[in-house]
């Protein structure tokens, strides 16, 4: 059955000539599995489930009712408050990132419809900076929300991030103070947010919008907390207990209200926002 895959995938009636790009190692159960499937399985791996990184534009696509996506504020783009330089100038790294992934930023927002439900949805993106959040992240999420207010939208944000972007210093960390000023408006208008987690959701980040959630979601296994463990460990001189900082132990102490694997994403939501959402008088 695998070889019958490969032919069909590579046009090759020899399965020992295949082009590279066709599999992958899962780094969870390190077995090497077919790309195909799991790109089918929304990134995931078919052999034990472990969830690989998903770019943002595949992350809408699941999750928006198809043709529904508007992208919202896509030309923001980071300034260099600071003209901050490390191994290179803060600029000419937006721009490696932007070169490297297509965006602008580490995370897209837009309005959507899931279950023909209107929603106003941000994506964060790993890929773009280590989705560190800097001032374009924080406009970008509260202009979101301000438009899921005045639209009467519920609002989702999917968050990956390694948390602040230090490039930007305080500028950054102002970002969750403005997020969560937003949530705060949205929460008195009466419309619901939900929050998404996925490997990792650190720092800053969760330390704000990403923790503020009317319902918190969170992927299987994910890195979910403040700080590094090892950090941690040193700061209080002790050993941490067992999965500390995954999705299963904050299920477990409160943190998470539900966790959902990804290929389920999408209904969960839809079922959720069916009992939240503000029906029309």
């Amino acid at each position: 059955m695998v070889l019958d895959r490969l032919r069909s995938a590579t046009g090759r009636k020899d399965p020992k000539k295949i082009p590279d790009g066709l599999w992958v190692k899962c780094p969870a159960c390190s077995k090497t599995v077919f790309k195909r499937l799991v790109e089918e399985r929304l990134e995931s791996c078919p052999e034990c489930g472990h969830h690989f990184p998903m770019a943002s534009d595949k992350r809408v696509a699941s999750l928006a009712d198809p043709g529904s996506w508007e992208e919202w504020n896509a030309k923001l783009t980071s300034s260099d408050p600071l003209g901050f330089i490390d191994s290179k100038p803060y600029p000419k790294r937006i721009a490696e990132n932007t070169h490297k992934t297509g965006l602008k930023d580490a995370v897209i927002t837009g309005g959507c419809r899931i279950n023909d439900i209107p929603v106003a949805l941000g994506v964060m993106d790993f890929r773009f900076n280590g989705g560190s959040m800097g001032s374009v992240v924080g406009e970008k999420l509260t202009r979101l929300i301000e438009r899921g207010m005045a639209e009467r939208r519920s609002v989702i944000i999917v968050s990956t991030s390694g948390g602040a972007r230090m490039q930007e210093g305080a500028v950054s960390l102002m970002q969750m103070a403005k997020t969560s000023a937003a949530l705060a408006k949205l929460a008195e208008a009466g419309l619901p947010y939900i929050s998404v987690l996925t490997n990792p959701t650190m720092a800053g980040v969760m330390a704000s919008y990403a923790s503020l959630g009317d319902v918190i979601i969170a992927e299987p296994k994910a890195l979910i907390g403040f700080t590094g463990a090892r950090v941690i460990r040193e700061t209080i001189k002790q050993e941490l207990p067992e999965g500390f900082q995954t999705s299963e132990f904050c299920m477990q102490h409160g943190q998470v209200d539900l966790i959902v694997q990804r290929q389920d994403l999408r209904d969960e939501l839809g079922r959720i926002l069916s009992y939240l959402h503000p029906r029309a008088a």
